[in-house]
């Protein structure tokens, strides 16, 4: 065996290189990171082919003052933490003091900086340096050139100008989304990409993000003790193929998290489905001593002490935003939609905002009701008088006046599809199909939110499973018992399963059983129960919901548009399509071209 031998500095910086500087894009992270910490309040980005060739950020920031200026680059110097308690409360977005070494020994790295007070600039170039005047009005300029120049191996692994420059505009924008009370501008190869004035939240995403997501977008503002949450989530008509247009933040440092994206995607699982994405921007606020920044060499990942915490939190925050209909709000005026009144001697369930069907106890008997749902409320003919607390439809809509209900009054109904309506606005065009559908859904969940009914199977399931799948069962039996679930050991390595979730009833025992255990370290067994008892209500839904060409009357689609001003999630189906639009009259008048 080779003796053992101390590594060269040299070589520990450029080791130490392949963990933080992974590309261009890695290079402009750290550096912009550090132009943030300096207080800066302008910072200018110049790139050219795409980085490779060369890096220059400048700010107007605090500066390095001529002692600090060549201790910058030496491994493991900051100024950003000199303790324990300082690194188990991170506020900055640097800290661990290895970036600059890092780049300085891949690539020809120069610092100039002007502290605040100070008489002139200095500059030092590379490691090992003494610093030299230079002129500079104020701030840190960070010129980095040729990277890899000396290791042509790295080089190679790098792709082309277009993909790196890519990668350093993503880069650039987490920052800038970040931070937007900074200015920050990039240009790349002479041709200015972004030029962003320091504003709010709302203005420095509508630039980065398009006006197209802010108008397809819900806000997000929850506050629950120390932990804050706001932003944009967009509406499913915005969704994406990929995750390009995700962006979180954890007290200003963008995170990928799988926590946290679990914790999003739930909240859209009842609007959101197949293979498309949702787009977000969220900052999280949160104690930095409750959250660990020191777990991933390029600041990328944190861990929370609270991590069931926090995803609970996002998770009802995002569901929440979303599930508040936009439906409520579309007439512009304050209106509360209540519930028709049943007309004398129709059943109790003889109209579409007054459904209460008896507790069912099995999967065939829940079907039953979605199915006959609809027949009870079309055999509804709403009156048309208007009392305290409640509100009838009439048969045909009076002048539009302030108290008019946000979705209008029907006017007919196209091809036994749509319901054509009009409101204080101008039109709105409804998929009569689509928003029965998301009504029965969200009536149909909160029928079997109370205690879940159980099915007791003639031969108990005897599974064979791992030593982990055994402790997991023993560990929570008290909440598998609370989802409908009755198990217990039938051997070292066997399972027995007696009882499961009634409306599950018909699914593989077995598989369901493993997906529960297997998922009941990550999260409870509710959420995994929720979203099979979800999937069968939705197709329920579906089926039960009102079928094209089935003609209504114009009691019975102003039924339907006032119980979706009533529902949760109503401008979607529960496959994420929308239910409605609203066509406003100035865009018809602009259609017809009136007035020109």
């Amino acid at each position: 065996m080779p003796a053992i031998h101390r590594l060269s500095d040299p070589l520990i910086n450029q080791i130490a290189a392949g963990e933080v500087v992974e590309r261009p894009a890695s290079v402009l992270k750290e550096v912009l990171e550090n132009a943030v910490d300096a207080d800066s309040q302008a910072i200018e980005v110049l790139l050219e082919a795409g980085g490779v060739r060369r890096i220059r950020i400048s700010d107007d920031g605090c500066g390095i003052d001529k002692g600090d200026l060549a201790l910058a680059l030496e491994r493991h110097a900051t100024s950003k933490i000199a303790s324990l308690e300082d690194l188990e409360s991170v506020a900055t977005m640097g800290f661990r003091g290895e970036a600059l070494a890092a780049i300085a020994s891949v690539a020809r790295t120069s610092i100039t900086s002007r502290a605040r007070g100070a008489g002139h600039a200095w500059r030092v170039e590379g490691t090992g340096r003494a610093p030299e005047p230079a002129p500079l009005n104020h701030g840190t300029v960070v010129d980095v050139q040729e990277l890899y120049y000396n290791t042509p191996a790295r080089r190679k692994f790098l792709k082309t100008e277009g993909t790196e420059f890519a990668h350093c505009d993503e880069a650039f924008r987490r920052v800038a989304l970040a931070r937007p009370d900074i200015a920050m501008q990039l240009t790349h190869n002479g041709r200015v990409s972004h030029r962003l004035p320091a504003s709010d939240m709302t203005r420095r995403v509508g630039l980065l993000m398009g006006d197209d997501f802010l108008e397809h977008a819900r806000a997000v503002s929850v506050e629950a003790g120390p932990l804050q949450l706001t932003g944009f989530a967009s509406l499913p008509a915005y969704s994406r193929a990929s995750r390009d247009a995700q962006y979180f933040f954890v007290n200003g440092r963008f995170v990928r998290d799988k926590l946290i994206t679990h914790a999003i995607r739930q909240a859209y699982r009842d609007i959101l489905h197949g293979s498309r994405h949702p787009a977000y921007v969220l900052f999280l606020q949160i104690d930095p001593r409750t959250v660990d920044v020191n777990v991933h060499p390029a600041k990328i990942e944190v861990r929370f002490r609270e991590s069931r915490a926090v995803h609970q939190f996002v998770y009802h925050a995002v569901e929440r935003a979303l599930g508040h209909s936009g439906a409520a709000e579309a007439g512009g005026d304050a209106f509360v939609p209540t519930a028709p009144v049943a007309p004398t001697g129709a059943p109790p369930a003889a109209a579409f905002g007054h459904y209460a069907p008896t507790p069912v106890q099995s999967p065939l008997a829940m079907e039953s009701a979605a199915r006959n749902y609809y027949d009870f409320a079309s055999s509804a003919r709403p009156t048309e008088s208007r009392t305290q607390g409640s509100y009838t439809a009439p048969a045909m809509p009076p002048e539009q006046t302030g108290e008019a209900p946000p979705l209008g009054f029907a006017l007919a109904q196209l091809h036994g599809v749509y319901i054509l309506a009009q409101n204080a606005q101008g039109m709105v065009l409804v998929d009569m199909h689509a928003a029965h559908e998301r009504i029965l859904y969200e009536r149909l969940k909160t029928v079997l939110d109370g205690t879940p009914s159980i099915q007791r199977l003639l031969i108990p399931a005897v599974l064979s499973v791992s030593a982990r799948e055994m402790a997991t069962a023993e560990a929570c039996e008290d909440a598998l018992a609370g989802m409908g679930f009755e198990i217990s050991p039938a051997g070292p390595t066997a399972l027995s399963v007696r009882t499961v979730p009634a409306l599950l009833a018909s699914a593989d025992v077995g598989e369901l059983t493993r997906s529960v255990l297997a998922e009941l370290d990550d999260m409870p067994a509710t959420e995994v129960i929720t979203a099979r008892r979800n999937e069968l209500l939705a197709t329920m839904a579906c089926h039960g919901a009102v079928r094209a060409n089935r003609t209504l009357t114009i009691p019975e689609m102003n039924a339907l548009l006032r119980q979706m001003e009533a529902t949760d999630r109503a401008d979607q189906c529960n496959h994420g399509r929308p239910t409605w639009t609203q066509f406003s009259m100035a865009e018809l008048d602009r259609f017809f071209l009136r007035g020109q």
